[in-house]
């Protein structure tokens, strides 16, 4: 999508992001957490970054239901509101990852296209795509919200998983089995990439 707007010009910032990454002692990054509903994302994100705040780090979650009440309301659920949806959370990702700041999204991002144009925002090995792998019948399983049901008796529409599709990640950055893996094991196997990639120390 190219910009309507004319007669606007970027202004550089007055401190950069490889500054602020030196005064925070860690990289930028934008963690992708993808999956279905009820996969584990929101769980996954807001646990390991509390693991990371532990670690004195400077992190920020956005999440999928939260970014709805606000920046995205008035999107809904067809492909191309998913689409628009998720252009702005790049957007937005590459604004923290520019703040010098590990910003871990979570989003069902169904579409592995979008998922791509988001990584195409910035630079190779800042953006991580992680896939929480949890099967259909988990997902429903875990379903508190007693979604899968309303979808299955046609009371919402263009729901992953049930009457809209979820393109699974080929290749991700990261595969999590947290369809069957405790939470510890799954935060772990995240810190620990982040560390392999010397994103943290």
């Amino acid at each position: 999508m190219t910009t309507n707007a004319s007669n606007i010009v970027w202004h550089q910032a007055s401190v950069n992001r490889e500054s602020l990454e030196q005064m925070r002692n860690h990289k930028s990054a934008i963690l992708w957490f993808t999956g279905l509903s009820g996969s584990g994302k929101s769980t996954l994100a807001n646990a390991v970054n509390a693991a990371l705040f532990k670690k004195g780090l400077s992190t920020y979650v956005l999440d999928g239901d939260n970014i709805r009440h606000g920046l995205c309301k008035d999107l809904g659920f067809s492909d191309s509101d998913r689409e628009e949806n998720i252009r702005r959370i790049g957007e937005v990702s590459k604004l923290f990852l520019d703040a010098g700041i590990i910003v871990l999204t979570a989003f069902v991002s169904p579409f592995s296209s979008d998922r791509e144009k988001a990584r195409c925002l910035v630079k190779k090995n800042d953006f991580l795509e992680i896939y929480c792998a949890a099967n259909l019948d988990v997902c429903e399983k875990r379903d508190i919200k007693g979604l899968y049901a309303k979808a299955r008796a046609g009371e919402i529409k263009d729901f992953t998983g049930i009457s809209s599709p979820y393109e699974e990640p080929e290749n991700p950055d990261l595969k999590v089995d947290t369809g069957s893996k405790d939470l510890d094991e799954c935060v772990e196997d995240v810190i620990n990439k982040l560390i392999e990639l010397k994103i943290i120390q």
